[in-house]
């Protein structure tokens, strides 16, 4: 089974469903030093979860029949999409668990539990089944999966409404690409109304499962190596994503892990905002110069990261200062 394309009707129908909710994000211009091109932020760090997951989240269980949510909600989660999942439950007064990988952030543990959320860490590999199957032992209630869920994509593609509105202008939108829900979302939205714009994926070196399908036409396995970029990348693009996303993506930008990094330090000094790998992964492609000319959406889709780790990486990456 492969997910359908999304209806500007179902954006549209999020959009006013989840406006309690979700914080309307600014764009922010950054001056990327790149001929030709004006470079522009969307800041999903200023989410009350800090990502943009709060959106499909909550458009999911807003939409929901309150009788499927009465046993509570469970998702597997890297940390942003388990906040998410916490936070909305609390304010709906229902249950949620959260499966992790046990790579997971502190910071995304803490928050999750912080928002009233039960944690169940597991390895990558079991965490990765559990995306697969929908299905963990023991576990009850509606499962929300973090990408593949047209109401989830739904709610993620109000950040392409946003982004029209603000800037019709727009030629290329960057993605970062985790599971795909994200990038389909706001591609649906693009394509309805700025068919002419391209909506591009962000991946980095360590988890580029996208851009190893693109190449053999398929998805294929990858080695998934655990960084700092914890928010996106897989060992595979699933099988019931891969047909929407090669319609829906004009193709992918791989950056580094030192490339994002720089891309993490740029944001914080030029917005004061704080943006993890993950969400800095747009910006990181933007400024590799390969994503064309032109008016140019990074979307910065979450800054939920350990402050040392953050300190850590932004500091190893700063441009030397002259003194004076």
């Amino acid at each position: 089974m492969s997910m359908n394309p999304l209806t500007i009707d179902e954006i549209e129908a999020a959009a006013h469903r989840i406006a309690p909710v979700a914080m309307r994000t600014p764009l922010i211009e950054v001056d990327a030093g790149l001929p030709g091109c004006r470079v522009l932020l969307k800041l999903e760090p200023l989410q009350p979860v800090g990502s943009f997951k709060i959106r499909g989240a909550a458009n999911l269980m807003l939409s929901a029949d309150p009788r499927d949510l009465a046993a509570g909600v469970y998702t597997p989660s890297a940390g942003n999409m388990g906040q998410a999942v916490a936070w909305n439950a609390r304010r709906l007064g229902i249950r949620s668990s959260v499966i992790v990988p046990d790579h997971a952030p502190a910071a995304k543990i803490d928050a999750i539990r912080r928002f009233g959320g039960e944690v169940v860490m597991v390895p990558f590999e079991r965490w990765w089944e559990v995306v697969q199957t929908r299905s963990f032992p023991g576990q009850e209630g509606r499962f929300v999966h973090p990408f593949a869920d047209a109401a989830v994509m739904a709610g993620n593609g109000t950040i392409g409404l946003e982004i029209l509105q603000d800037a019709p202008e727009v030629d290329t939108v960057i993605v970062p690409f985790g599971g795909g829900g994200l990038a389909c979302g706001i591609a649906a939205a693009i394509a309805a109304r700025r068919p002419s714009a391209r909506v591009l994926a962000a991946e980095v070196e360590t988890s580029a499962a996208f851009s190893a399908a693109l190449q053999a036409g398929e998805p294929v396995p990858i080695e998934y190596t655990p960084s700092f970029v914890d928010g996106i990348g897989s060992s595979r693009v699933s099988d019931e994503m891969w047909p929407l996303v090669k319609e829906s993506l004009a193709g992918s930008i791989v950056s580094t892990l030192d490339e994002v990094a720089d891309a993490m330090g740029r944001i914080a000094r030029s917005t004061h905002v704080i943006a993890e790998g993950a969400g800095a992964s747009s910006l990181a492609a933007a400024l590799s110069g390969r994503a064309g000319t032109g008016t140019i959406v990074c979307v910065v889709s979450g800054g939920n990261i350990d402050l040392p780790v953050f300190l850590e990486h932004i500091t190893r990456t700063a441009p030397e200062r002259t003194p004076t």
